[in-house]
């Protein structure tokens, strides 16, 4: 706009000066500046004419770690040379998408693969394709969006766990089969819709109702073990900063131990204390799987509640035979009362400790020490109550930590 205005300006004092003076060169330059004013902003015009362009990409939900294949394509159907085009995609994802500046020859076509990689967990936008092109003094330009917006969401990664083992419940049995069976047995699980071919005995009448469509039960062949994880986020117990923040490590912890428990075909159950209290009933299979991975996108270290309360709320959700996982980098000893409780209703109880100590970066010594003391102080109650515990550090790999 601004070397606009500056031509615009230039111009008006040539004519001005070559009609007051009537010298030929002033005229000269008059036509010369309008030529080139002319020439730019017709250029400009020009430049996204008889333009095809678009792009895809390989996914729409991915995990840390991964990496994001988006493919350009941009076509030229007329006979007029692109000189120069810029291509690029605004988005929310961490590290952007690379763009590109390039010339288009008459009737030609250029392709080109961008790979990105998911650096953060969370829910993400791809803005429409931006082309943008000028004239070669940068006095005029023109843009245009081409296609929609999407949504990418990244879940957290989720490490193998070989090593991970539940305490034994009095529910607990041998390793179930992860598929269903076609057979009617006594633990009906999940239901589903109808599908051809289904007994009129397994339909599930109440849900049917419910949903308006037919809906049949699903059954499992024998009883395992469930889990309830509690995720704690309080806002006050978070420390470190980006992946070695006890809130990456606490979600990626909370994601892991849920794919393993449902890789073992348990009903798994979610409590995840921030901004508000939110609850996921137990349930088995891909779906709930899917339920877990996105709310553990979405989640902040929010929380307004300590996780004492968070307890005394979810624990009633519980029932014989369950295993309660409670993932906290806590150093309030508070916690630990009413998951003593828990023995003697049959449940049992494994806390996952993130090491606050070791996350924070205290610059202070005295503060460090305290700091120290009370991650200790709270190890030592959780064994003084015998409830097994796992430390989890910084740059530990969770399949150490976790074995």
């Amino acid at each position: 706009m601004l070397r606009r205005l500056q031509l615009l300006v230039l111009v008006v004092v040539l004519v001005v000066a070559a009609f007051s003076t009537g010298l030929p060169f002033l005229f000269f330059l008059v036509y010369v500046g309008l030529l080139v004013g002319g020439g730019s902003y017709v250029l400009t015009r020009l430049g996204l004419s008889d333009l095809e362009a678009g792009y895809a990409v390989s996914q729409l939900t991915g995990h840390v770690g991964d990496r994001l294949r988006v493919t350009y394509t941009l076509r030229n159907t007329g006979r007029m040379p692109k000189p120069w085009l810029e291509v690029h995609n605004p988005t929310t994802l961490p590290g952007g998408l690379t763009g590109r500046a390039l010339s288009l020859g008459g009737r030609k076509e250029r392709s080109w693969l961008v790979r990105a990689p998911l650096l953060r967990r969370g829910h993400f936008r791809i803005e429409p394709l931006m082309i943008r092109t000028g004239d070669p003094f940068g006095f005029f330009e023109a843009t245009a969006a081409v296609g929609q917006g999407i949504s990418l969401v990244v879940y957290p990664r989720i490490d193998a766990l070989p090593l991970w083992r539940l305490p034994p419940a009095n529910i607990e049995g041998a390793h179930a089969s992860p598929e269903r069976t076609l057979q009617t047995t006594p633990l009906a699980t999940a239901v589903r819709p109808y599908a051809p071919g289904d007994a009129m005995n397994r339909i599930h009448w109440r849900s049917t109702a419910r949903l308006g469509e037919i809906q049949v039960k699903e059954f499992d062949l024998e009883q395992t073990a469930d889990a309830w994880l509690f995720l704690d986020l309080e806002a006050a117990a978070e420390t470190g900063e980006g992946d070695r923040s006890t809130t990456e490590v606490g979600v990626r912890a909370a994601a892991s131990i849920a794919a393993k428990a449902l890789g073992e075909n348990r009903a798994v159950g979610l409590t995840a204390s921030v901004h508000r209290l939110t609850v996921l009933p137990a349930d088995r299979g891909a779906r709930q799987r899917l339920k877990i991975l996105q709310l553990l996108a979405a989640v902040e270290a929010d929380g307004p509640v300590p996780l004492s309360e968070a307890l005394l709320t979810g624990l009633n959700r519980l029932r014989r035979g369950m295993t309660a996982i409670v993932v906290t980098a806590t150093d309030d000893p508070a916690f630990i009362r009413p998951l003593a409780t828990l023995r003697s209703r049959g449940i049992g109880c494994v806390v996952v400790l993130l090491d606050q100590s070791a996350f924070a970066d205290d610059t202070d010594p005295a503060a460090a020490e305290t700091r120290r003391q009370r991650v200790r102080a709270v190890r030592y109650t959780l064994a003084e109550f015998e409830l097994p515990t796992y430390m989890i550090g910084p740059d530990q790999p969770l399949e150490e930590a976790l074995a």
